[in-house]
């Protein structure tokens, strides 16, 4: 049996975790992001399939080219993130399948299979992003998951010439608590869930 996590673990990734709205001015290293990558990519995906593609967002530069793509209520928060991750997902995931599911041709599953392409693409995808999320508040950074953007422009910014789509935004950085609303209610284990 595994040993649970003692409570100061569990609040850092879930009871205390907030999503922030404002950042400290403290940088993250390149280090740090590399990091992140070697937890987040260890998440569970369907046939090890790993659709998950991240653009770190750290420089001036780069965020003013951020700039347009985002609603304006969202300007502020990703400019003064010490990084912006641009969370996608490759459709040309299946291309590395021999590789990284090497036991079975499960690269033949997805030929010329659009629909399954692009629903296994977004579902892991999205569970990989969720996973980033995770990963960074163990490390002790603190997250701003966010819609509130053009995906058409995200693309042709920093996906162009790749089979990349964007999911979402999560900014990174050493949270604010001043940024942050009251804690949204949650729902109750009867109101969510069911055991049959």
């Amino acid at each position: 049996m595994k040993p649970i996590l003692k409570d100061h673990a569990l609040n850092q990734l879930f009871y205390d975790a907030r999503s922030f709205n404002g950042w400290h001015d403290q940088p993250i290293n390149n280090e740090t992001l590399v990091r992140l990558w070697s937890l987040t990519r260890m998440g569970p995906t369907s046939a090890n399939c790993s659709p998950l593609r991240v653009v770190f967002v750290t420089t001036q530069i780069s965020k003013e080219k951020l700039r347009p793509c985002l609603i304006e209520s969202n300007v502020e928060k990703a400019m003064t993130a010490p990084a912006v991750a641009i969370i996608g997902h490759d459709m040309a995931f299946a291309d590395m399948l021999p590789r990284l599911f090497p036991h079975t041709d499960a690269q033949s599953w997805f030929k010329g299979n659009d629909k399954l392409i692009a629903a296994t693409a977004f579902r892991n995808g999205t569970l990989q992003g969720a996973y980033l999320i995770m990963a960074a508040r163990s490390l002790g950074l603190d997250c701003g998951p966010m819609s509130g953007f053009d995906n058409d422009i995200v693309d042709a910014t920093f996906f162009k010439g790749t089979n990349i789509k964007s999911n979402f935004l999560c900014c990174l950085g050493y949270g604010d608590s001043t940024s942050i609303f009251g804690r949204s209610p949650r729902l109750e284990f009867d109101e969510a869930c069911q055991i049959v």
